[in-house]
């Protein structure tokens, strides 16, 4: 959530906090009931999606009367979603994308002001896995549920075992209401290897491990022209793809988050169709898929409706 404008409010935190109690409630209500419909869900279906990553904060739970700042309005959002995925054939993915104290300090984590607090105690492992164990016994009847993801992005600086620690509670929270929901466990960002919890996640039924793969947020990329970041996705990529996954599927893989997006500068049309073109043939090898962050967004190339709609990217 950003608010563009003098206020430059970035997440749902700050945005909520700054609007204040009696401004958000409109603001929020408004962009539930506009932002996405049941037509764009039709859209994704009728270009060749198969399934939604939707993201969710832990305060979903608490809905009815949710902790200050956050205003109620994202159950019924994300059951209207549910409802538009039965209506037009979906699938659909929990992607717990915001938990309590923030798991990277990103504005998207729900932080007041970029610290990461979680997993320092107890008690926000046991506040996100009630979440979880929330979310999955809502939904774990509806025949649109194919995954819950149970962390997105967590910072190098949270302690693996405390991850581990959390996955595996988190797993069992979902598995007592569903054994038909693959569970999603995300790497942590920042680490030298997707791999570093491959086997823990190998260890359990039904799981896939998410990696995001962004040919940006680095300096690495600077300077590189379109030829050079194809040929990263072609080599490098593929090379990081395949190292994860297993013949076995256990776990599944899956790239949760790319976008058709560089740091080239003054990139033509066709140059996109390209870069675009050459991730989807690697992510393509992911054993669960991918999917592009974002569906609609207010710049061009990080809106996959835009993308689609202008020709720069399809997906027949």
């Amino acid at each position: 959530m950003t608010k563009v404008g003098g206020d430059g409010l970035r997440g749902e935190y700050q945005l909520t906090n700054g609007l204040g109690p009696d401004r958000a409630p409109g603001v929020m209500t408004e962009h539930w009931q506009t932002f996405i419909g049941k037509e764009d869900f039709q859209f994704m279906k009728e270009k060749g999606l198969d399934a939604v990553r939707i993201p969710v904060g832990w305060w979903i739970e608490k809905d009815a009367n949710p902790p200050a700042p956050f205003v109620g309005g994202s159950l019924g959002a994300l059951d209207n979603a549910f409802e538009w995925a039965g209506e037009t054939g979906l699938k659909v993915i929990i992607d717990v994308h915001a938990v309590p104290g923030s798991q990277n300090g990103y504005e998207h984590s729900g932080t007041r002001d970029g610290s990461l607090e979680w997993g320092a105690t107890g008690d926000s492992i046991r506040d996100t896995v009630a979440v979880v164990d929330f979310l999955a016994g809502r939904y774990a009847g509806n025949d649109n549920l194919v995954a819950v993801e149970l962390l997105n992005e967590p910072a190098r600086a949270v302690k693996l075992e405390t991850l581990q620690e959390y996955y595996q509670a988190g797993y069992d929270a979902v598995r007592k209401h569903t054994d038909s929901a693959l569970i999603i466990m995300s790497a942590r960002v920042g680490v030298d290897t997707d791999s570093e919890i491959l086997a823990f996640a190998g260890g359990f039924e039904g799981t896939v491990l998410d990696v995001h793969y962004y040919n940006l947020f680095s300096g690495m990329f600077d300077g590189m022209t379109v030829q050079q970041n194809i040929d990263y996705v072609h080599n490098k990529r593929a090379q990081q793809l395949g190292a994860i996954t297993r013949s076995n599927g256990q776990p599944l893989t899956f790239v949760g988050e790319w976008v058709a997006e560089w740091q080239v500068q003054g990139a033509t049309k066709e140059e996109y169709q390209r870069f675009g073109k050459a991730q989807m043939e690697v992510f393509g090898r992911a054993t669960f898929g991918w999917a592009y962050w974002t569906f609609r967004n207010v710049h061009n190339h990080w809106s996959l409706h835009w993308m689609i709609t202008n020709g720069y990217i399809s997906l027949r």
